[in-house]
């Protein structure tokens, strides 16, 4: 890396060198029995210089020439990408606590009874479909640059996703696990995931309108989406987010906060600098209601004058290869704080609404604008605070600035899913539209 940076500092007026390797493995089960064992071992290399306020961009897969990699970024110089930024200078991120050691001693041979210890314990108490992930990986990456950066991030990930799918339908009850090494998922997980469904099993058709709706961790990310792109340096760049000139007002109800934490200690994945070497740092997005701040990467901080605030990364909307990827905004490590409710107690306080359980087409809708328009997949019926059944088809609308000033209570505790660590949220008035 050293070598590649220094031929390229000679062509350029900055420059930097990102390395990244990912070792991983996965157990999945389906219909409860072993169906697939998959191991994955990536590596790769991506340079970006700037020269004359233009980015230069190239990467490998393995570095046999470094002067061929630098002759290709060049070679990307004429396109007219836009620099406008200084890259991050030296600076000593807090310790690394991210990766577990013993996360090497794990076997797939463990995994895979780990598995089948869970789809035993789901399997033998429903009629329906368990399948399940395990999974593991370990994650390094270093990254230098031009203006002395020199880093490093080691880091260990075990998950497991547990699924009970509804006969007759792709429509299931899901929740994950996630820790640095291996722990035995506790049983309370799958008897949420079988209580949940085994309540749920008749099918209804109430009558639609307005009611209370209370999403499970896993779909809390339907509407986080819609402020994560609102608050993007991006969009307030383009003009195109209703909370652009909106700092310091208060937009949502006063009981939620959202955060975004990377150096939450014990979490898989904890790191204390983003993938351009900017710091990182506890970040409020939204604070007891209140925007607090908009996040930006190097680009978007440069273009409108501001400090970056550490959250460049190599990621895409729809997933994508780090290597391949040029840094961008983006909030990957995101907590909706939790609130003083258990989920039982969510559940007693509905007096009519549904447990958004699944979503489809939650990319439906402006979401720079905040509307959003989705199938419940599944939807649950309370009634009485009471599960009545699961709906055959159903779907919620509206705009995150009418309903998350709404907010009644959330789960007195978060749980893994996408886009970040979220507690059960339960709002009021929502829109919900039932076929039949």
């Amino acid at each position: 890396m050293e070598q590649l940076l220094e031929r390229a500092k000679k062509v350029s007026d900055q420059s930097e060198v990102f390395y990244q390797e990912q070792k991983s493995d996965s157990v999945s089960f389906e219909n409860g029995r072993l169906k697939d064992i998959e191991s994955r071992d990536q590596s790769g290399i991506s340079l970006r210089l700037i020269k004359n306020d233009r980015l230069g961009f190239a990467y490998t897969r393995n570095l046999p020439d470094p002067d061929d990699l630098v002759q290709k970024a060049l070679a990307t110089l004429p396109a007219g990408v836009e620099a406008p930024y200084l890259l991050p200078g030296s600076f000593k991120p807090p310790d690394d606590e991210a990766y577990d050691p013993a996360i090497q001693t794990l076997s797939n041979t463990q995994m895979v009874e780990e598995g089948q210890r869970l789809a035993a314990i789901l399997g033998e108490r429903t009629d329906g479909q368990v399948n399940l992930t395990v999974h593991r990986s370990v994650t390094r990456v270093r990254l230098v640059n031009s203006r002395g950066s020199a880093l490093g991030w080691k880091a260990s990930n075990y998950g497991v996703h547990l699924s009970l799918m509804y006969p007759g339908s792709y429509n299931a009850v899901e929740r994950s696990w996630a820790a640095k090494s291996f722990e035995p998922v506790p049983e309370a997980l799958p008897e949420f995931i079988l209580s949940l469904y085994n309540r749920s099993r008749s099918k209804v058709r109430p009558a639609g309108g307005r009611m209370k709706c209370l999403l499970l961790p896993e779909t809390v990310y339907t509407l986080i989406w819609r402020i994560q792109s609102a608050a993007n340096g991006k969009n307030i760049f383009e003009k195109i987010s209703p909370l652009a000139g909106r700092i310091g007002e208060k937009i949502f109800a006063g009981n939620l906060t959202l955060m975004d934490d990377p150096l939450v200690i014990g979490r898989p994945n904890a790191r204390g600098f983003d993938d351009e070497g900017t710091p990182c740092s506890r970040y409020p997005i939204i604070e007891q209601g209140i925007l607090r701040h908009y996040y930006f990467d190097l680009h978007y901080a440069g273009k409108l004058g501001v400090r970056p605030s550490g959250h460049g990364y190599r990621t895409a909307p729809w997933g994508g290869d780090a290597i391949s990827t040029k840094p961008r905004p983006a909030l990957e490590y995101l907590c909706l704080e939790p609130g003083r409710r258990t989920f039982a107690e969510l559940l007693r306080s509905i007096d009519r609404g549904v447990l958004v359980a699944g979503a489809l087409g939650a990319h439906s809708g402006n979401i720079p604008n905040g509307d959003f328009s989705f199938g419940l997949a599944p939807g649950i019926y309370v009634e009485g605070g009471e599960i009545s059944g699961v709906l055959e088809e159903a779907m919620v609308a509206g705009n995150i600035y009418e309903v998350l000033p709404n907010v009644v209570d959330l789960e007195d505790r978060v749980h893994p899913a996408a886009a970040g660590y979220f507690p059960a949220l339960l709002l009021d008035d929502v829109n919900v539209a039932i076929r039949g």
